[in-house]
Protein backbone atom coordinates (compact mmCIF):
# COMPACT_ATOMS: atom_id res chain seq x y z
CA UNK A 1 0.00 0.00 0.00
CA UNK A 2 1.20 3.63 -0.34
CA UNK A 3 2.85 5.32 2.29
CA UNK A 4 0.41 8.40 2.13
CA UNK A 5 -2.47 6.05 2.43
CA UNK A 6 -1.17 3.89 5.16
CA UNK A 7 -0.55 7.35 7.11
CA UNK A 8 -4.48 8.09 6.57
CA UNK A 9 -5.33 4.85 7.40
CA UNK A 10 -3.63 4.96 10.96
CA UNK A 11 -4.99 8.33 11.55
CA UNK A 12 -8.65 7.11 10.72
CA UNK A 13 -7.84 4.74 13.91
CA UNK A 14 -6.31 6.78 15.98
CA UNK A 15 -8.88 9.74 15.64
CA UNK A 16 -12.04 6.84 15.87
CA UNK A 17 -10.48 5.94 19.10
CA UNK A 18 -10.07 9.86 20.19
CA UNK A 19 -13.62 9.84 19.36
CA UNK A 20 -15.58 6.85 20.94
CA UNK A 21 -15.91 8.96 24.22
CA UNK A 22 -18.16 11.44 21.92
CA UNK A 23 -19.98 9.08 20.29
CA UNK A 24 -20.89 7.48 23.32
CA UNK A 25 -22.23 10.58 24.71
CA UNK A 26 -24.07 10.63 21.67
CA UNK A 27 -26.03 7.87 21.61
CA UNK A 28 -26.65 8.25 25.67
CA UNK A 29 -27.96 11.85 24.29
CA UNK A 30 -31.17 10.24 22.58
CA UNK A 31 -33.13 10.34 26.20
CA UNK A 32 -34.25 13.23 27.40
CA UNK A 33 -31.37 15.65 28.07
CA UNK A 34 -32.64 18.14 25.36
CA UNK A 35 -34.43 21.55 26.38
CA UNK A 36 -34.51 22.02 22.46
CA UNK A 37 -34.21 20.09 19.35
CA UNK A 38 -35.54 20.87 16.23
CA UNK A 39 -36.87 18.62 13.73
CA UNK A 40 -35.36 18.83 10.57
CA UNK A 41 -33.45 17.17 7.73
CA UNK A 42 -30.44 18.72 8.67
CA UNK A 43 -30.42 17.04 11.93
CA UNK A 44 -29.54 13.61 9.47
CA UNK A 45 -28.55 14.28 6.40
CA UNK A 46 -24.96 15.70 7.09
CA UNK A 47 -24.44 13.04 8.79
CA UNK A 48 -25.05 10.27 6.44
CA UNK A 49 -22.91 12.69 4.08
CA UNK A 50 -20.11 12.53 6.17
CA UNK A 51 -20.43 9.13 6.72
CA UNK A 52 -20.51 8.32 2.80
CA UNK A 53 -17.05 10.70 2.81
CA UNK A 54 -15.74 8.56 5.52
CA UNK A 55 -16.52 5.15 3.60
CA UNK A 56 -15.27 6.62 0.01
CA UNK A 57 -12.01 8.10 1.74
CA UNK A 58 -11.15 4.17 3.01
CA UNK A 59 -12.62 2.58 -0.04
CA UNK A 60 -10.06 5.13 -1.98
CA UNK A 61 -7.01 4.04 0.14
CA UNK A 62 -6.90 0.96 -1.86
CA UNK A 63 -7.14 3.10 -4.92
CA UNK A 64 -10.78 2.74 -5.85
CA UNK A 65 -11.66 5.76 -7.42
CA UNK A 66 -8.36 7.46 -7.89
CA UNK A 67 -6.54 8.98 -10.24
CA UNK A 68 -3.14 7.43 -10.61
CA UNK A 69 -0.90 8.02 -9.23
CA UNK A 70 2.24 9.96 -10.39
CA UNK A 71 5.32 11.35 -9.38
CA UNK A 72 3.90 14.62 -10.83
CA UNK A 73 0.92 14.61 -8.67
CA UNK A 74 3.06 13.73 -5.18
CA UNK A 75 3.13 17.81 -4.15
CA UNK A 76 -0.47 17.83 -4.54
CA UNK A 77 -0.95 14.42 -2.16
CA UNK A 78 1.36 15.36 0.01
CA UNK A 79 -0.44 18.77 0.60
CA UNK A 80 -3.85 17.33 1.02
CA UNK A 81 -2.22 14.67 3.49
CA UNK A 82 -1.53 17.86 5.79
CA UNK A 83 -4.40 19.19 5.73
CA UNK A 84 -6.26 15.79 6.16
CA UNK A 85 -4.37 14.93 9.27
CA UNK A 86 -4.65 18.78 10.83
CA UNK A 87 -8.16 19.10 10.85
CA UNK A 88 -9.23 15.44 11.77
CA UNK A 89 -7.50 16.61 15.32
CA UNK A 90 -8.86 20.24 15.24
CA UNK A 91 -12.40 17.99 14.93
CA UNK A 92 -11.24 15.60 18.16
CA UNK A 93 -10.25 19.39 19.70
CA UNK A 94 -13.49 21.11 19.04
CA UNK A 95 -15.83 17.77 20.40
CA UNK A 96 -13.58 17.45 23.59
CA UNK A 97 -14.12 21.32 24.57
CA UNK A 98 -17.27 21.26 23.93
CA UNK A 99 -17.65 18.52 26.62
CA UNK A 100 -20.71 17.77 27.74
CA UNK A 101 -22.25 20.27 25.36
CA UNK A 102 -21.08 18.38 22.62
CA UNK A 103 -23.73 16.65 20.39
CA UNK A 104 -24.53 15.07 17.06
CA UNK A 105 -27.77 16.56 16.83
CA UNK A 106 -28.67 20.33 16.51
CA UNK A 107 -29.67 21.10 20.46
CA UNK A 108 -29.71 22.89 23.35
CA UNK A 109 -29.28 20.33 26.12
CA UNK A 110 -31.10 21.24 29.43
CA UNK A 111 -27.58 22.13 31.18
CA UNK A 112 -26.12 23.39 28.08
CA UNK A 113 -23.31 26.25 27.89
CA UNK A 114 -22.02 28.70 25.33
CA UNK A 115 -18.57 27.37 24.52
CA UNK A 116 -16.15 30.50 23.81
CA UNK A 117 -12.69 29.23 24.19
CA UNK A 118 -10.26 27.43 22.17
CA UNK A 119 -11.27 27.34 18.81
CA UNK A 120 -14.43 28.42 19.55
CA UNK A 121 -12.77 32.01 19.83
CA UNK A 122 -11.99 32.28 16.40
CA UNK A 123 -15.19 30.56 14.72
CA UNK A 124 -18.58 28.74 16.24
CA UNK A 125 -18.43 25.75 14.02
CA UNK A 126 -15.03 24.27 14.02
CA UNK A 127 -16.33 20.93 13.58
CA UNK A 128 -17.53 21.91 10.38
CA UNK A 129 -14.66 23.49 8.63
CA UNK A 130 -12.68 20.46 10.23
CA UNK A 131 -15.17 18.20 8.17
CA UNK A 132 -14.80 20.49 5.17
CA UNK A 133 -10.88 20.50 4.64
CA UNK A 134 -10.82 16.99 6.21
CA UNK A 135 -12.69 15.62 3.23
CA UNK A 136 -11.14 17.73 0.74
CA UNK A 137 -7.70 16.78 2.02
CA UNK A 138 -8.51 13.43 1.93
CA UNK A 139 -9.68 13.58 -1.63
CA UNK A 140 -6.73 15.38 -2.39
CA UNK A 141 -4.55 13.30 -0.53
CA UNK A 142 -5.93 10.12 -2.39
CA UNK A 143 -6.42 11.52 -6.05
CA UNK A 144 -10.39 10.43 -4.90
CA UNK A 145 -12.55 11.72 -7.84
CA UNK A 146 -15.78 10.15 -5.89
CA UNK A 147 -14.98 12.05 -2.62
CA UNK A 148 -13.72 15.71 -4.10
CA UNK A 149 -17.73 15.76 -5.45
CA UNK A 150 -19.17 14.44 -2.01
CA UNK A 151 -17.12 16.74 0.10
CA UNK A 152 -17.89 19.83 -2.16
CA UNK A 153 -21.85 19.38 -2.25
CA UNK A 154 -21.12 18.51 1.38
CA UNK A 155 -19.99 22.24 1.97
CA UNK A 156 -23.83 23.75 1.35
CA UNK A 157 -25.59 21.20 4.17
CA UNK A 158 -22.77 22.20 6.40
CA UNK A 159 -23.55 25.81 6.19
CA UNK A 160 -26.97 25.38 6.37
CA UNK A 161 -26.94 23.10 9.59
CA UNK A 162 -24.50 26.45 10.87
CA UNK A 163 -26.81 28.34 10.64
CA UNK A 164 -29.82 26.60 12.04
CA UNK A 165 -27.40 25.90 15.13
CA UNK A 166 -27.10 29.90 15.14
CA UNK A 167 -30.61 30.81 15.33
CA UNK A 168 -30.91 27.84 18.24
CA UNK A 169 -27.58 29.14 20.07
CA UNK A 170 -29.28 33.09 19.95
CA UNK A 171 -33.05 31.59 21.01
CA UNK A 172 -31.37 30.69 24.34
CA UNK A 173 -28.81 32.43 24.70
CA UNK A 174 -30.10 35.69 23.50
CA UNK A 175 -27.40 39.19 24.18
CA UNK A 176 -24.41 36.44 25.24
CA UNK A 177 -24.64 34.76 21.41
CA UNK A 178 -25.55 37.74 19.29
CA UNK A 179 -21.88 39.45 21.10
CA UNK A 180 -20.16 36.20 20.75
CA UNK A 181 -21.28 36.18 16.91
CA UNK A 182 -19.94 39.46 16.11
CA UNK A 183 -16.22 38.66 17.34
CA UNK A 184 -16.67 34.95 15.76
CA UNK A 185 -16.81 33.98 11.97
CA UNK A 186 -19.35 31.17 11.32
CA UNK A 187 -17.43 28.40 9.70
CA UNK A 188 -14.71 30.47 8.24
CA UNK A 189 -12.49 32.93 10.17
CA UNK A 190 -14.16 36.86 9.84
CA UNK A 191 -16.91 35.17 7.65
CA UNK A 192 -20.69 35.07 9.04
Amino acid sequence: MDPINIIIGLNLIATFGANIGAAKTGVKDKVGVFKDKPKTYLQTLPLYLSTITLVVLIVSLFQVGTLEYKSENQIIRIIGLVFYLIFSWVQVWSTKVLGDNYSQDIAIKKEHKLITKCPFKFIRHPQYLSQILMDIGGAAATLSFILLPLAIIQITFLIMRASLEDKLLEKHFGDDFRSFKKKTGQIFPFIG
